[in-house]
């Protein structure tokens, strides 16, 4: 069994910085690729950033271009999300993924090319 454990939301002011972690446990397990996705309340769950194993490369989705940076931790075996310049549209319940076999990097971005999720973080921008 893969859980995967997000933590680090919270309440911050426009401008603000925020940096999520993602840690993975349970069976020895080495995610091809790993996700951030997030949900505001009444939207579909969106597309943040991506990261892949074997060579660090990283995705993101155009609304957090520049902003936030996904990075990762093999020797911990945790993900991190640092969001930066924050926007109350950013406001969401962060959720990490991992998708353990390979898959094309266009899929990154769809919430069902992932085999395991976290419970979600909840992230709060005010104006």
């Amino acid at each position: 069994q893969v859980q995967l454990v997000e933590s680090g939301g919270g309440l911050v002011q426009a401008g603000g910085s925020l940096r999520l972690s993602c840690a993975i446990s349970g069976r020895t397990f080495s995610p091809y690729v790993m996700g951030w996705f997030r949900q505001a309340p009444g939207k579909e769950r969106e597309f943040v950033a991506a990261i892949r194993r074997s060579d660090s490369n990283t995705y993101y989705a155009d609304s957090v271009k520049g902003r936030f940076t996904i990075s990762r931790d093999n020797a911990k075996n945790t993900v991190y999300l640092q969001m930066n310049n924050l926007k109350p549209g950013d406001t969401a319940v962060y959720y990490c993924a991992a998708r353990e076999d390979s898959i094309a990097s266009y899929r990154y971005a769809a919430p069902n090319s992932y085999d395991y999720w976290g419970q979600g973080t909840q992230v709060t921008v005010s104006s």
